[in-house]
């Protein structure tokens, strides 16, 4: 028994998400082989060897692979799948980038992906969340090569040590059938949100764009951490797509939550309640955000915010 992931990078850094991805597969049993597909990408490759339970390090480097599109990773994977017969799981992080090349993955192997899986009870036997992760599914697949997306939160990232050998793949060919035009990507000077041990977030009763950095910026240097943002503050063009935490965002779980001006939609919640702390900031008593906050602070966020600062 084999287990196969893709590997999340940019071609110069292995993302923390494949570190959590390898710890959930350390619970099938079984080698576990990384693929690092990319260009120019050798120091990933170097970092994936040296990931404690990774066996095998596979290296795919082309010009058509820079980009990570989804066709053509998903033909390399269907083509390493074929030529060896051991491989009985794919797996990649329930990202981005894992939501857009998995499902192409799971449609050339003919197989049912399992979504967002936060726990692996046996190697056909998954634990994932629905109804916006107020109820559990267990999910028994009985697809030869089990396809799954790991929720990255679920599982601590595997740690170093590891002494994978590195085998090279021949690239395929380039099918052509997508051209990535452009990339906008956000520059942050603070820790990346799915990584930041420290989140401060902020939502629709900020008011404005302005208001929004003002008040959130200050209060996240203190603590070092990252800024966040409902999708009702991000729809609203108080923050870049890049901020949102939530369902149709990124799922985090830091030690710290600091949720300011956030009411708690079901589709927020979702993406930050297993947080370790989650501290509340919010004028109205009502708020849902209370019914999971650890701690909460009924008061106006711009009074409270930086009298909080002014105590930090």
């Amino acid at each position: 028994m084999t287990t196969l992931i893709i590997a999340e990078h940019d071609n110069a850094v292995l993302k923390a998400a494949t570190l959590n991805t390898i710890a959930a597969a350390t619970r099938l049993g079984g080698d576990i082989h990384v693929l690092v597909a990319g260009g120019r990408c050798a120091a990933v490759v170097q970092a994936a060897a040296a990931v404690a339970g990774v066996a095998r390090v596979l290296h795919a480097d082309a010009a058509h692979y820079e980009a990570h599109l989804a066709e053509n990773l998903a033909a390399l994977v269907q083509s390493r799948v074929r030529a060896d017969a051991g491989y009985t799981h794919v797996l990649a992080p329930a990202t981005a980038f894992g939501k857009n090349v998995l499902p192409r993955v799971a449609a050339v192997l003919d197989a049912s992906q399992v979504s967002d899986v936060i726990a692996i009870e046996s190697p056909d036997t998954f634990q994932r969340p629905f109804y916006a992760g107020n109820a559990l599914a267990r999910v028994k697949s009985k697809d030869a090569i089990k396809v799954l997306s790991i929720r990255t939160t679920a599982f601590d990232p595997a740690g170093a040590g590891g002494t994978a050998v590195v085998e090279t793949l021949a690239a395929a060919g380039d099918l052509g059938l997508t051209t990535l035009v452009g990339r906008e990507v956000v520059k942050l000077e603070r820790p990346e949100l799915t990584a930041a041990s420290v989140i401060v977030s902020g939502g629709r009763g900020l008011g404005a764009a302005d208001q929004f950095h003002a008040v959130l910026e200050p209060l996240a240097d203190k603590l070092g951490a990252a800024l966040g943002a409902s999708r009702a503050a991000v729809d609203a063009g108080y923050a870049p797509n890049d901020y949102q935490v939530g369902q149709t965002g990124k799922i985090v779980a830091p030690q710290l939550y600091v949720a300011v001006g956030i009411s708690g939609a079901i589709q927020h919640l979702a993406g930050m309640k297993d947080s370790k702390v989650i501290v509340a900031i919010n004028k109205d008593p009502e708020a849902p955000i209370f019914q999971v906050a650890d701690y909460g602070l009924v008061a106006d966020l711009f009074v409270a915010v930086p009298e909080l600062i002014a105590e930090l």
